[in-house]
């Protein structure tokens, strides 16, 4: 292969690196690519007002993308997120550039004073990307709708370990033992999920429920799951090592995640992978990859009286559980194996160099 040689290609990734998704992206084109990597990120938050500073920080760093560009001497540009660093991408001055739509739209919220001016920053960056990644087809159906030309789309998940995601099958099957793997923000609802065992446990199903993840919600969300006193029944976790989640999903035997908006979920997919059963909010995103009541279930968004009741339809019908994990592991075997997708990912982006250069 011709990118199979002494010197390596240089990657610059615009990000934020500390993100799962980005590490996995940058450890993939390394392991997969051969490629050194050389990351940059913006300063300030994406929360609250910091967005508008951030705004501004990210109009003032053509120069210093110029200057890393020039220095490192890359031979390709990547980015997360159209409206931020997708952006600065395109106005590197390098092709090839890829970039990755992260949410359905990335403009986000719809309710921002920023929305227009978002809108012409995506356009833009459209327009000058070599490649854009939609990591699920519901992010290439807002691609389609831009008038992007599906020859830059690539629609292909970046995958996950599945060596480090292994299925467990026999798993204690006397109570729920559920998890959720999503960060403690509000876009997540986690309020949501402990109404609805607050309900579980009135109806005196056991169950045990494990809240991996930290963020500003949880003093509030601890709290909330006292006075629903079914706080001897919750367990938060905070942050954890990476190592211990596989664990941790291997052991629950339902996986809930209820956002009010969703691309494409790694977090699915890792519990997907360690046979943990999906009931997940009925979405766009979701509907990608759960079939109602088959592979996983789908529930209307803020209804926690109707999430209850499918938590505990799940739990007594361990027949569905059992078939739909099955189906699920080799759902992501053939379709987000990291090893595989992120090959093709490489070997696209030395394909595109070639071209370029």
């Amino acid at each position: 292969m011709p990118w199979r040689q002494k010197n390596k290609k240089r990657i610059l990734f615009l990000g934020e690196t500390y993100r799962a998704d980005a590490i996995t992206w940058i450890r993939g084109l390394e392991e997969f690519g051969n490629f050194e990597v050389i990351t940059w990120e913006l300063k300030s938050s994406s929360n609250g007002l910091s967005r508008i500073k951030r705004l501004f920080e990210l109009l003032k760093t053509f120069f210093t993308v110029k200057r890393i560009v020039k220095k490192y001497n890359v031979d390709m540009v990547i980015a997360e997120r159209t409206t931020s660093y997708g952006f600065l991408a395109s106005i590197s001055g390098i092709k090839p550039i890829a970039i990755a739509q992260q949410g359905i739209t990335d403009l986000w919220p719809e309710n921002s004073p920023l929305f227009f001016l978002k809108k012409i920053i995506q356009d833009y960056a459209f327009k000058k990307a070599t490649l854009i990644h939609a990591w699920g087809p519901v992010m290439a159906k807002h691609m389609e709708d831009c008038k992007v030309p599906s020859s830059k789309i690539m629609i292909l998940p970046k995958g996950i370990n599945l060596n480090f995601f292994k299925f467990e099958e026999n798993k204690d099957e006397t109570q729920i033992n559920a998890i959720v793997t999503r960060s403690l923000l509000p876009e997540y609802q986690h309020e949501i999920i402990l109404k609805a065992f607050a309900i579980i446990k009135k109806k005196s199903i056991p169950f045990s429920l494990t809240i991996v993840g930290d963020g500003i919600l949880l003093s509030e969300l601890i709290s909330l799951s006292e006075k629903l006193e079914i706080d001897e029944e919750v367990k938060f976790t905070q942050r954890i090592h990476n190592d211990d989640l596989p664990k941790l999903l291997m052991k629950s035997n339902m996986y809930i995640s209820m956002p009010n908006t969703e691309g494409v979920s790694a977090s699915l997919f890792e519990a997907m992978a360690c046979g943990s059963f999906p009931i997940v909010s009925d979405l766009p995103g979701n509907r990608c990859w759960i079939n109602n009541h088959e592979n996983g279930i789908l529930v209307t968004n803020n209804d926690f009286e109707k999430l209850a009741s499918e938590i505990e339809f799940a739990y007594k019908n361990p027949i569905l559980r059992k078939r739909a994990v099955e189906n699920n592991r080799k759902f992501v075997e053939e379709q987000v194996d990291y090893s595989k997708n992120m090959k093709k990912i490489a070997d696209t982006y030395h394909t595109l160099i070639l071209q370029n250069h």
